[in-house]
């Protein structure tokens, strides 16, 4: 498994089966690819034809060839206190998707966070959490612009208590690094639905840390599937936006 980067990378990511990893922040440079990133946020036809607009046939190409390739595309955000965010395309020919994985190199393991694929699982990040990683100013990874970095991590959110200036701050995002028509109207839409994770609620429990209620959440404990305690709680450390 191997990178293509001019900043030094990890050959793999442990405890993560993967094919050929390939570093790709040149697709961060492409329109077609932040439509189709972004195109399982918008729960609605509304939130659809605002983020695609003529160009939905073009997007799911693109996606279907970051994800039909032999190859696997990987981008790197960074995260405080050495942690970082894989976002990682699945292309396996049965089961295609988008890995959202959190890693740090004490840990034995990446923990997959968020599956954006046919089966989505997820989310992975609050509001509050997702705004500190793209605002962190942390240098490395696979881009250095906060924009991209929150839309980046964007369908690997949830998160039914935004505050009122989270619409100006996803509008903003989206107008530096789509050609979208209407950013504002768009941002409201999609923090509306919230794609395939919909809002969950988000709160404190001992031994865990931050959880939500998701019903399809590695961060919620009710789940049958969910991260042990112990793990929960050192995500919950790592993401902490008082970090």
């Amino acid at each position: 498994m191997t990178y293509r980067a001019t900043t030094p990378h990890p050959s793999r990511i442990p405890g993560y089966d993967s094919g050929p990893l390939t570093h790709r922040p040149g697709l961060l440079d492409e329109g077609l690819f932040w439509l189709s990133h972004l195109h399982t946020c918008a729960a609605n036809a509304d939130a659809d034809e605002l983020l695609l607009g003529d160009d939905e046939f073009a997007a799911s190409d693109f996606q279907r060839q970051l994800l039909e390739g032999d190859e696997w595309p990987v981008l790197t955000v960074p995260v405080a206190g050495g942690h970082r965010f894989h976002i990682v395309y699945r292309a396996v020919e049965d089961d295609p998707g988008i890995d959202y994985l959190l890693h740090h190199p004490d840990w034995e393991r990446a923990e997959i966070l968020a599956q954006d694929d046919g089966h989505y699982t997820g989310p992975a990040l609050s509001w509050p959490e997702l705004c500190a990683v793209a605002d962190s100013g942390l240098p490395g990874g696979s881009t250095a612009d906060p924009h991209a970095r929150l839309l980046l991590l964007l369908p690997a959110f949830g998160d039914e208590a935004v505050p009122d200036d989270a619409v100006g701050r996803l509008a903003a995002a989206l107008a530096a690094r789509t050609a979208v028509a209407a950013p504002e109207p768009l941002a409201a839409a999609l923090l509306e639905g919230q794609g395939a994770a919909g809002p969950v609620r988000w709160s404190s429990l001992d031994g865990a840390g931050r959880v939500d209620d998701g019903d399809h959440s590695f961060r919620n404990p009710a789940n049958h599937f969910a991260l042990p305690p112990a793990r929960l709680a050192r995500v919950s450390a790592a993401l902490d936006p008082r970090r």
